[in-house]
């Protein structure tokens, strides 16, 4: 059609009204009186039919007897119809997500068959390769190829246990390897007291050298920029100063020109060291993942900073299964989700137990406690943890705690020993050979640089750890003991589950279908938890109890 007219402005003008819906007095009454007569039709159609409308309830008169008893079994009639029409509908959808189901196996059984064998090798290598890569084995096979690559190996220390964060089977293995130096990082120094640290510089220093370092939290990232509607862009990360990584570079560095060719330098340690954190803090951007769950690097990863060195991310180092259940709870690469509440609740127990309980109970602000237990219930109840029914969440808490204790949240330090005992693969040749061709008095002044820059918490506000030594770790692929429950891939579970769901909806179809066998299923059920002790937080309502067995007044209970 032809474009309507247009207004002085160039708009559209307002469409015409529509036609008027008036009519001629004789045809108005016309068509009433066919209405009228359409009607009378429907009357008598209707008076022949003999149908009569439904008569209303009039209800049980006030003055009859037993109305309450009357009024109540009505009600119960009324809800147990109610809840049959639930079941029935309940019991329809099943049966049909079940049709379903068993519709979209068979389908995919017959795409199997079509595909051929080659397609369920190359899913099952695809499974073995996820679970492979999750695997403690996967683990040290990773560590054992970054320990070969690098020429310096960086073994990051957490400030606040630095003899539980080191592995004397790492050390015994870089030590036994000639043209391979060892260098130790002590990181999250902002988390001890300043007295604490210098002492554990001293300490360390006699070994291995030594580089005093913090890492920066949060590094510049695309995602945390924001565009304005001019157009440009404004980072909103907060990003928290480095410190020690010039003195580290530096050092790196110098070693490079004795050597005169390009190195490649392994970071090595326990768990939520701050290994990631270090290369991303010395490469001044975010270059590998970092998070507060165990064993977020996998792999190894190649990050080069400049064109002499190049620094390569590792796996975590795995725990032996030998050590106690404090290193075991700090350092194991096991995840908090992923272990069981048994070896969680062992873990916040060793750590108590290491630390000075009163002041524990300041740090917390929490009256005093008997038991791991009533520790955990106590600080759910404060920071207001909770089940249904006000049940303090005492394994979400300790699971918590644990992050907590493992993370950079609470300040706490351990003492070094006071005797220096050199463990048996560290003589004092090997000393100095690790110690050839870095310029130490350098060092010494870079880390009283970086001491004195930072801010330390009290020593009154710090908790007092007891540290339980060395942990061991397991370098080598073959002594690794493989758990069932350790590192499993949460997608190969989840269709696992799926078709253990899929075989027993098969069973449960293949069995008689009746409401009577269901129902009987559902009573042994239910007696089976009653007998386990797990009950129901909805108790059900019981339709055939009788209004006498209702009001029957007990004699031998007190009614208040």
């Amino acid at each position: 059609g032809a474009a309507g007219p247009r207004g002085a402005d160039g708009g559209a003008v307002a469409e015409l009204k529509k036609a008027s819906k008036r009519l001629s007095c004789h045809k108005r009454y016309k068509i009433q009186k066919k209405i009228r007569e359409h009607h009378r039709k429907l009357r008598k159609e209707a008076k022949k039919r003999g149908r009569k409308r439904p008569r209303k309830d009039p209800g049980i008169p006030s003055a009859a007897p037993f109305k309450e008893e009357l009024l109540r079994e009505a009600e119960q009639r009324k809800q147990r119809l109610e809840e049959l029409k639930q079941k029935q509908k309940l019991d329809r959808r099943k049966e049909l997500e079940k049709k379903r189901k068993l519709d979209a196996k068979k389908n995919a059984a017959k795409i199997e068959n079509a595909e051929g064998k080659e397609s369920s090798r190359k899913s099952r290598a695809k499974t073995n390769k996820l679970l492979d890569k999750n695997s403690s084995k996967s683990f040290c096979r990773e560590l054992e190829k970054v320990i070969e690559a690098s020429d310096v190996i960086l073994e990051v220390l957490d400030a606040r246990d630095p003899l539980g964060c080191r592995c004397p089977q790492l050390e015994q293995a870089v030590c036994s390897r000639q043209d391979k130096k060892l260098l130790l990082v002590l990181n999250k120094i902002d988390l001890v007291p300043k007295e604490n640290l210098e002492k554990w510089l001293n300490y360390l220093k006699n070994e291995f050298p030594t580089v005093a370092f913090k890492s920066a939290t949060l590094l510049k990232d695309r995602n945390m920029e924001k565009v304005t509607k001019r157009g440009a862009r404004i980072d909103i990360s907060k990003n928290t100063e480095c410190f020690g990584s010039e003195c580290l570079l530096k050092l790196l560095q110098e070693h490079c020109k004795t050597r005169n060719k390009a190195i490649q330098v392994g970071v090595v340690g326990f768990p939520n060291v701050g290994k990631s954190s270090i290369i991303n803090s010395l490469k001044g951007a975010r270059a590998c993942n970092v998070g507060p769950a165990r064993g977020v690097t996998k792999s190894m990863q190649v990050v080069p900073v400049d064109k002499q060195i190049k620094i390569l991310d590792s796996p975590s180092i795995v725990a032996d299964p030998s050590n106690s259940s404090l290193a075991l709870a700090m350092r194991s690469i096991i995840d908090t989700g992923e272990s069981g509440l048994a070896d969680v609740f062992e873990g916040i127990d060793a750590i108590i137990s290491h630390c000075s309980k009163q002041q524990v109970i300041l740090f917390y602000s929490i009256p005093d406690f008997r038991s791991t237990e009533e520790f955990l219930t106590l600080l759910a109840q404060k920071r207001g943890m909770l089940k249904k029914g006000g049940v303090p969440d005492t394994e979400n808490m300790a699971k918590l705690l644990l992050c907590d204790w493992t993370g950079a949240k609470i300040s706490y330090h351990s003492q070094p020993p006071e005797q220096q005992r050199l463990p048996p693969y560290l003589t004092e040749d090997k000393i100095a050979e690790m110690q050839k061709g870095f310029n130490l008095k350098k060092l010494e002044e870079e880390n009283t640089t970086t001491v004195k820059a930072l801010k330390y918490p009290n020593l009154a506000s710090s908790i007092t750890f007891q540290s339980a030594g060395m942990t061991n770790g397991t370098i080598e692929e073959n002594k690794v003991v493989e758990k069932a429950s350790e590192h499993r891939n949460l997608e190969t579970d989840e269709e696992d589950e799926e078709e253990e769901e899929e075989d027993e909806e098969e069973n449960f179809t293949e069995s008689d279908g009746d409401q009577d066998n269901m129902e009987e299923e559902e009573e042994k059920s239910i007696k089976e938890v009653s007998q386990n002790g797990n009950h129901s937080t909805t108790l059900p309502f019981i339709v055939d109890k009788t209004a006498d067995e209702d009001d029957a007044y007990d004699f031998n209970t007190d009614y208040v």
